[in-house]
């Protein structure tokens, strides 16, 4: 039997049942699973060290910076903190910029979703609004009261940029999708690419301008049913094709 590509799945560092935790949500690495692609949780820690970050990375054949319930820390992008922006975790916000480079200099396949979508911005010099509601002229972005059913059913449109990696996964011009957020991209960072946008104008997808590799990072969870939902089935299809091209691509300098 094939071996199935190796992706790594960034965690969150939670609380559970009195006592700290490195999680991931089953969404994502169901997803990733049902794509052909084998998960693996990445545990994150404040004072992780380059070399720690070198070794979590080298055997992958992809990266996933999922969504969270918790928010880039603000300092990061050199911003006070918000009243809105209660929840934090500087354990994974220091591996995750951190693998942001390390990916995009291995050529790694990097698929970032919601908090992983502002992490690459962040990453790269960018910043964010940590309450979309509150600017003028944008939608309130957060997502619905109700059941899961309800929360991640589409609810806005999407204009997808002509000429980019989504556009190439996806030839619609346009979808409806999910909004669970309440922050979302400022200031764009230079050298990514506007690749999707909401109706009133808030960036919604990215990739990185000059990768070598496959990047990508949406503001909405794909990971949630994808197969029923066209735009996101081709995502995660994508994001499998590009892993697995590396994985054969590893596979055959190391034979």
């Amino acid at each position: 039997m094939p071996t199935r590509p190796l992706v790594g799945v960034i965690a969150c560092r939670r609380e559970v049942e009195g006592h700290p935790s490195h999680m991931v949500t089953d969404k994502y690495l169901s997803a990733l699973r049902d794509y052909g692609l084998a998960p693996v949780m990445l545990p994150v820690w404040e004072d992780i060290a380059p070399a720690e970050v070198e070794a979590l990375t080298e055997r992958l054949d992809g990266l996933v910076l999922t969504g969270s319930h918790t928010n880039v820390e603000p300092q990061r992008y050199g911003a006070e903190r918000a009243p809105e922006n209660t929840r934090a975790d500087l354990d994974r916000d220091a591996l995750a910029l951190a693998l942001v480079s390390v990916a995009l200099a291995r050529r790694l396949p990097l698929l970032g979703i919601c908090r992983g979508f502002q992490e690459i911005n962040v990453a790269l010099g960018g910043s964010l609004y940590q309450a979309v509601q509150n600017q003028p002229g944008k939608l309130d972005h957060r997502e619905p009261e109700g059941d899961k059913a309800t929360r991640y059913a589409p609810v806005h449109d999407l204009e997808i940029r002509p000429g980019g990696v989504l556009s190439r996964l996806f030839e619609e011009g346009r979808s409806r999708v999910n909004s669970l957020h309440q922050q979302g991209i400022d200031r764009l960072a230079d050298g990514l690419t506007t690749e999707a946008v909401a109706p009133d104008g808030l960036v919604e997808a990215v990739s990185v301008t000059q990768a070598e590799g496959f990047t990508l990072a949406v503001q909405w969870h794909p990971e949630w049913q994808p197969r029923e939902h066209p735009l996101y089935d081709a995502i995660f299809r994508g994001f499998a094709g590009a892993c697995e091209a590396y994985h054969r691509q590893v596979a055959a300098v190391t034979a």
